[in-house]
């Protein structure tokens, strides 16, 4: 089997779908690329088990079919050493050996059966959307941060999709933290909801965030498969009931600060240095017009204090929230005004953005923590 392919090419496509290998995997075929020619066209596939991604490309030359599975650390690594130039590669049909031809010169490494490299998931009789590339990089973007890492609580460390006809909402929390990220401009035929993991919403992110194209999305009760023009990734569900994330939203919210985002943002750079290095507590107290940001560590008797003019509606108030969940969610939004809605000092507060763009609706929530006083 011989086939001919521009390497600067081979090079991008591979970098595309890398992502998805493991430093150390159970089974050694998944530390290999999977190479399968038909006709004129190329399918290089990565898996885990969980995800798998294909990238699909047309070769100039190619004078048999077949598979074959490619070292992929090695491979990379040859690849992104050469300029742009043809490469020869040809595969012994007995030994699997690989031999890439460049312009000056030869290498040889040894490749594996293609048949051994786990069978690649179909979706049985799924549902489908239409998503725009720019859509889902700002969904996936605007709440991964929010997932949570606890192993005992899986549903929490995955993204909760749900599409009904009226909108698309994903949803992120750790419990502490929550983002709920809804497009009215996109609509699903159908009532269904699911929750995707954290690596391939990764690897998707990566994907999407230079692209302009239509995503293709399917799904049924197990596996989610994601085509975005010559790419595929098809992930395994995280299985679970999501929480009832509305009920945690507080609908009654009379205080509400607006900030100018940036001076916000700096302002709790700095005073977070001076707070408790367990708690990374800070404290806002509201009084007219006027928010002071403060934190202490009482340990190391270290306290800073930062005075900011804001815009405020309701009573005076003193709340203390994570600096670090909070940088976290004001950094995550864009615009140059946001809002902190506010009921009482030991409920959630919610963070939204003041202005969104058409069709867009982004709310952050935030549990506050115990001052003591």
């Amino acid at each position: 089997m011989k086939f001919i392919v521009s390497s600067s090419t081979l090079l991008k496509h591979l970098q595309m779908i890398g992502g998805v290998l493991n430093s150390s995997n159970t089974l050694p075929i998944l530390d290999n690329f999977l190479f399968d020619i038909n006709e004129s066209n190329l399918r290089v596939s990565a898996s885990d088990l969980e995800t798998t991604m294909t990238t699909s490309i047309t070769l100039d030359k190619c004078d048999d079919q077949g598979s074959v599975a490619i070292p992929a650390r090695l491979l990379l690594d040859t690849l992104k050493t050469f300029p742009d130039q043809p490469l020869t590669f040809s595969v012994d049909d007995k030994t699997y050996g690989v031999e890439i031809a460049s312009d000056n010169g030869k290498f040889k490494l040894s490749g594996q059966r293609g048949e051994e490299f786990p069978k690649i998931p179909e979706i049985e009789s799924p549902s489908s959307i239409d998503l725009d590339s720019g859509i889902l990089f700002n969904a996936i973007n605007k709440t991964l941060f929010a997932t949570g890492n606890d192993e005992l609580r899986p549903v929490m460390s995955g993204v909760f999709v749900e599409l009904s006809p009226e909108e698309v909402t994903f949803v992120a929390t750790d419990a502490h933290k929550l983002v709920r990220y809804r497009r009215n401009d996109v609509k699903s035929s159908l009532t269904a909801s699911f929750i995707l993991p954290k690596k391939p919403l990764n690897l998707l992110k990566s994907l999407t965030s230079s692209l302009n194209a239509t995503v293709k999305m399917e799904y049924n009760d197990s596996n989610a498969f994601f085509q975005v023009e010559h790419v595929e990734l098809i992930c395994r569900l995280i299985d679970g009931k999501y929480p009832n994330y509305e009920a945690v939203i507080p609908k009654e919210n009379p205080n509400k600060l607006t900030l100018d985002r940036t001076g916000f943002l700096n302002s709790l750079k700095r005073v977070s240095i001076f707070s408790n290095k367990t708690t990374h507590q800070v404290r806002l107290r509201i009084s007219g017009s006027e928010l002071n940001i403060s934190a202490e560590d009482l340990d190391f008797a270290n306290e800073a204090n930062e005075r900011l003019t804001a815009n405020y509606e309701g009573n005076d108030m003193t709340i203390g929230f994570n600096s670090r969940f909070l940088m976290e969610m004001v950094n995550n939004l864009n615009t140059e005004h946001i809002v902190i809605e506010m009921s009482e000092p030991n409920r959630a507060g919610l963070i939204l953005p003041s202005e969104t763009e058409e069709g867009e609706d982004v709310l952050m929530l935030v549990m506050p923590v115990m001052l003591n006083n």
